[in-house]
């Protein structure tokens, strides 16, 4: 059995804790929070809940720990310091800052001979190697992403920051004439804000100037400034009952031409019910690969794409070539 640890139990880790039911070649050695572990009541009372700074006395109790903190302030810091422990899985998704990410874990890991995999998830994550394979086989081509309809955890809280905000729910949405552009092969060149809208559905605090926080949305930089956005102000009831899942999903696209000039179009997708559900899922199957790739004696930090396929799955070689090749 593969023990695994996860380190934060919101959305993620309880989705973590889920897909490891799913997989009977894992199994829960603990989940380590900064609240007090007392406080949080688990299905199963035989996992223990331990202080996230106790972590380090679990050194030889883990064999993976999937990391279940936000991209913005957790991760950059939590990720390189549990890596000098444990091999580590995490779902950083701040884009521009991999790079950096990368070498700050790598450094961990390259020290303390452990295997670190981030950025793992459906984009970053299964989304990045579609684009990879789908550039390798065309060469000659673009790329185009597209996420939505569903909501954008980091946008729905950067509502939240908005004085005068009580709660909020922001949807991505894609532009279906731009899809479709793509789609016919027109390799378009599109802005940002001819690919994606952005919908938001807002609860005021009582006084609160619904103009002013309007605007101050819709010139958010970074976030809104730079899309049509949509805001609706509604009732507390109404996010409650009409907003309340985590839906989300996709489309990865190459419209590219073969040596001979003839066109074609690569195209993936997901719908997602549930956002954390599913990226969780990814999480868990990528913490097999880590483990696989430590007990060959790998160490250093790793993406995506430098995980063989086959270590994501707990059938065998001969297994998978039978089923799946």
């Amino acid at each position: 059995m593969i023990r695994i640890a996860i380190a934060g139990y919101g959305n993620l880790g309880r989705g973590v804790l889920a897909a490891l039911r799913q997989n009977p070649d894992m199994q829960a050695a603990a989940v380590f929070t900064r609240r007090n572990p007392a406080s949080l009541v688990l299905e199963d009372k035989n996992i223990p809940v331990v202080s996230l700074s106790e972590a380090p006395a679990w050194k030889d109790k883990i064999d993976v720990m999937i990391l279940c903190g936000g991209s913005a302030t957790d991760l950059p810091e939590q990720t390189p310091a549990m890596a000098q422990y444990f091999n580590v899985v995490d779902s950083f998704d701040t884009h521009a800052r991999i790079p950096a990410h990368f070498k700050a874990v790598d450094d961990a890991c390259k020290q303390a001979g452990t295997v670190g995999l981030i950025s793992v998830g459906w984009d970053p994550g299964l989304f990045s190697l579609n684009r990879l394979y789908a550039g390798a086989v065309l060469p000659q081509g673009k790329d185009y992403t597209f996420w939505g309809k569903g909501v954008s955890q980091g946008h729905s809280d950067a509502l939240r920051r908005v004085k005068g905000v009580k709660d909020a729910r922001q949807y991505t949405i894609p532009v279906a004439a731009a899809l479709e552009r793509v789609r016919a092969g027109e390799n378009p060149e599109l802005s940002t804000r001819q690919k994606h809208t952005r919908e938001c559905f807002v609860v005021l605090e009582p006084g609160a100037d619904p103009a002013r926080v309007e605007q101050e949305i819709k010139t958010m930089p970074n976030y809104f400034a730079d899309y049509d956005t949509t805001v609706h102000f509604i009732s507390e009831e109404e996010l409650r009952t009409e907003h309340a899942g985590i839906p989300h999903g996709g489309f990865v696209l190459r419209s590219g031409v073969t040596g001979k000039g003839s066109k074609h179009l690569i195209e993936y997708s997901l719908k997602l019910d549930s956002n954390p559900e599913f990226t969780s899922s990814v999480l868990v199957a990528y913490a097999r690969a880590a483990h696989r790739l430590a007990q060959e004696g790998a160490c250093g930090c790793k993406t995506v794409f430098d995980v063989p396929p086959a270590y994501l799955s707990p059938k065998s070689g001969e297994e998978l070539r039978a089923a799946l090749l």
